[in-house]
């Protein structure tokens, strides 16, 4: 039997996201087997769960062996707090000075890499009394955030000493995991700021989803698992991979809201880039680019209709599409699936030539979600 949960948001629709949480218990606890004994998880739900939903995901990671969560800013930390999702929280990103406090009241863990950030923090526990929870982000080659390295020993003896401060670990990112020549050079300068450090009781991260697969880091006790999480594999190197075995989460469907019948010649949707050899019959969903499918991929995608694939036609406008059903047995009401676990999100991904995180991050917009187990 399959027990369906939904989002109460609109639901007034014939088109939706469907969320597999059995599959996402199976990645995370797939992700665990792969992971060395003592080594912690980090569950990352940014971008409401890369468009999954992180109020919803948050509590099947955790029972399957996540023990943290992280995000990218304190707004998605509040909404789980407020979902009394009671773990610790990593934010990831940049936290804005004027935040911090925020930050401390909803018990967030923040990143710090400045001395404006140090600053806000002793503010912040003069006034509220709480030790900021704080872990120092290291840029070791992203050139995105972080303290350098060549300043990095001495903030972190700082934040180290700081006794207005509840310092909890140190981490970096990994800018070219699939490029293992690259990568080595960030994982030796992650080696040389930890190797001058006392890192007694501290949690140290290096490794996202694709270099958890590729790479072993002695100088690291925790792993974040991003995409991986979500059933989707980021780009990997050549040579040995040691990959866990995943299963896709999300799939899009949508019932057909009308059929009709196109006559030879005729064209399909604005600027008709599609014209109809013979007479076509053709399918209509209540799925559109402002869903986050994108327009670029029209009369390039295919759906699956009763067991038997159909093509996309037309271009794909704001809120609609059409399909090619001709000599399939089809009625209003019936679904087509655009993505399942036959039909990865990759192959969009591969057409648009960019990567499977921003497509699964657009479909969050106005898709009501419906989750399943």
């Amino acid at each position: 039997m399959k027990n369906v949960r939904q989002t109460n948001i609109n639901i007034h629709r014939d088109s939706w996201v469907e969320i597999n949480l059995e599959n996402v218990s199976h990645n995370m606890r797939s992700i665990k087997k792969n992971t060395p004994v003592g080594v912690k998880l980090l569950a990352v739900v940014k971008a409401d769960a890369y468009g999954h939903g992180s109020v919803m995901l948050a509590p099947t990671l955790l029972a399957s062996g996540a023990d943290m969560l992280g995000v990218a800013s304190i707004d998605e930390g509040v909404d789980l707090r407020q979902a009394k999702i009671n773990c610790e929280i990593l934010v990831l990103g940049a936290v804005p000075v004027w935040a911090v406090e925020t930050a401390v009241k909803a018990d967030l863990t923040i990143s710090i890499f400045s001395k404006e950030h140090l600053d806000a923090c002793k503010q912040a526990y003069i006034r509220t009394g709480i030790k900021p929870k704080v872990h120092v982000k290291l840029d070791t080659g992203m050139n995105r955030i972080g303290i350098s390295i060549d300043d990095a020993v001495e903030f972190i003896n700082k934040v180290r000493n700081a006794d207005y401060l509840d310092f909890g670990g140190i981490f970096t990112h990994l800018a070219n995991a699939e490029n293992r020549e690259k990568t080595q050079i960030q994982i030796d300068r992650w080696n040389k700021v930890i190797s001058q450090i006392n890192t007694d009781g501290l949690i140290l991260h290096i490794l996202n989803t694709a270099g958890a697969m590729c790479y072993d880091v002695p100088n690291s006790n925790m792993h974040r698992a991003g995409i991986g999480i979500y059933g989707l594999y980021p780009d990997l190197p050549q040579g040995k991979v040691n990959r866990p075995d995943l299963k896709p989460v999300m799939s899009l469907k949508a019932r057909i809201v009308n059929i009709h019948q196109a006559n030879d010649g005729e064209g399909v949707s604005y600027g008709h880039t599609f014209t109809a050899h013979g007479v076509r019959k053709i399918a209509t969903i209540p799925l559109g680019y402002a869903d986050g499918v994108p327009r670029s991929l029209s009369n390039k995608i295919c759906g699956v209709l009763n067991g038997k694939e159909v093509f996309q036609i037309g271009n794909i406008t704001m809120d609609q599409m059409m399909f090619d059903i001709t000599n399939i047995e089809a009625n209003t009401g019936d679904i087509i699936t655009l993505l399942d676990e036959n039909h990865s999100i990759d192959e969009w991904a591969n057409i648009l030539g960019t990567i499977n995180y921003e497509l699964t991050c657009r479909l969050k917009v106005r898709l009501p979600r419906v989750y399943t187990r």
